[in-house]
């Protein structure tokens, strides 16, 4: 990727701000599209649960960022590397979460454009934010964040 594009799409909004864009256009494209409901019964239920398991994943990594005084912007130096609770399986756990509410969210809905919503906040955030924040980790914390990398995997 081009990297003035790169700055200007980061510039525009951080992983949250892209997640509550592509959040919003997932329902809205839910009404305004006229797509036939692929999903049904059983697969909203199961919606409903991978949204709540987002939510409690959401929740417990941030409560993590806070107990241990340390910056959720992905702009910033973290003071500490967390590598408790949900960082144990997973090095970006509340980027994970976020994509669970919307993969839950597209099963719920049982529409196709929900989906693509999902892949695009994944590429989103898989080209813009980690690599950068994979950087900042690693100068501020050196050998210790490499081996956490090579025993945690990025997303799951």
């Amino acid at each position: 990727m081009v990297a003035g594009l790169r700055e200007k799409a980061r510039s525009f909004a951080d992983g949250q701000g892209y997640f509550l864009i592509l959040l919003i256009l997932s329902i809205l494209s839910h009404f305004i599209f006229p797509f036939r409901v692929l999903l049904h019964a059983p697969f909203i239920l199961v919606g409903i649960l991978i949204i709540g398991a987002g939510l409690l994943l959401a929740f417990r990594s941030r409560a993590l960022f806070l107990r241990n005084r340390t910056t959720l912007s992905p702009y910033e130096s973290p003071a500490v590397l967390i590598t408790s609770g949900p960082f144990r399986i997973s090095r970006n756990p509340i980027y994970l979460a976020m994509a669970a509410i919307l993969i839950g969210g597209a099963m719920v809905m049982g529409t196709p454009v929900p989906f693509i919503c999902t892949a695009l906040f994944i590429v989103i955030i898989e080209l813009l934010f980690i690599p950068e924040e994979e950087q900042r980790l690693e100068e501020t914390f050196g050998e210790e964040y490499r081996e956490y990398k090579q025993h945690v995997r990025r997303w799951i």
